[in-house]
């Protein structure tokens, strides 16, 4: 795939798989130099299915990192969409340098504003983000869970499931502690998602994880946490759970 596919052009081809209702709210305004600024009159299109739209990301897989700037800073959230599932694919591959892995890197990380849902999250953090970290210093990630914009929260511990599948499930216990007594639900399920999965692979880790704040942590964060233990452990930690709520009633 060549080098030289635009931010343009995506939108344009983006444009293409819309019906006529949701066309005529995708308009293109003034050139900006070489590329075109979009305004929109909604920001999700909800006739572009994603299979649609990662099928248009791959085709758009070799989009340097310029152009997909432009995509991740588009008010459309499909536009956005599009933006991290380019990134993602180009991390995933072999052959991407590691030049390009850091320029990837450096545009989520320097996009929170724009990376303002779960899904952007989830599409981009995990190969992106821990994929390039995972043989580097982990520093950034402490920093984001203990941030103020959940996304960024949520980035911290999603992307640790790359180091998870790795065998490597320290920086996803230690992110879970800082998080344990987050106020966000989407944080409490990320959380409980990634202990779980975690716990796979160390279940002595989780269980010395779940003595120490399972009567404390969220229901769902918890529910998510003991998915894989057996019938008696579950019972055990939800049992915490329900005593510790009671006594606070």
């Amino acid at each position: 795939m060549p080098e030289n596919v635009s931010a343009t052009q995506f939108i344009e081809n983006l444009t293409a798989l819309l019906p006529p209702k949701e066309l005529a709210q995708f308009q293109v305004s003034s050139k900006v130099g070489d590329t075109q600024s979009i305004e929109n009159k909604t920001d999700k299109f909800e006739e572009v299915r994603m299979g649609q739209l990662f099928a248009l990301a791959k085709e758009f897989i070799g989009m340097p990192p310029d152009q997909i700037e432009i995509l991740l800073e588009n008010p459309n959230h499909n536009v956005r969409v599009g933006a991290l599932s380019i990134m993602d694919k180009q991390a995933r591959r072999k052959k991407t340098p590691e030049s390009r892995r850091e320029a990837l890197f450096n545009l989520y990380i320097g996009h929170p504003e724009k990376i303002d849902n779960w899904d952007l999250v989830d599409l981009g953090c995990l190969y992106v983000v821990g994929g390039y970290l995972f043989d580097k210093p982990h520093d950034i990630l402490y920093k984001l869970a203990r941030s103020k914009d959940t996304w960024e929260r949520r980035t911290a511990i999603v992307s640790t499931l790359f180091f998870v599948r790795q065998n490597q499930v320290e920086d996803t216990f230690k992110i879970a502690e800082i998080l344990v007594n987050d106020d966000q639900d989407l944080i409490h399920k990320a959380v409980g998602g990634l202990l779980r999965e975690a716990g796979k692979k160390d279940r002595l880790k989780l269980i010395d994880f779940l003595d120490r704040y399972a009567a404390t942590m969220p229901r769902v964060m918890l529910r998510y946490a003991i998915e894989h233990l057996d019938d008696t452990q579950r019972d055990h930690y939800l049992y915490l759970k329900r005593s510790k709520s009671n006594v606070k009633q």
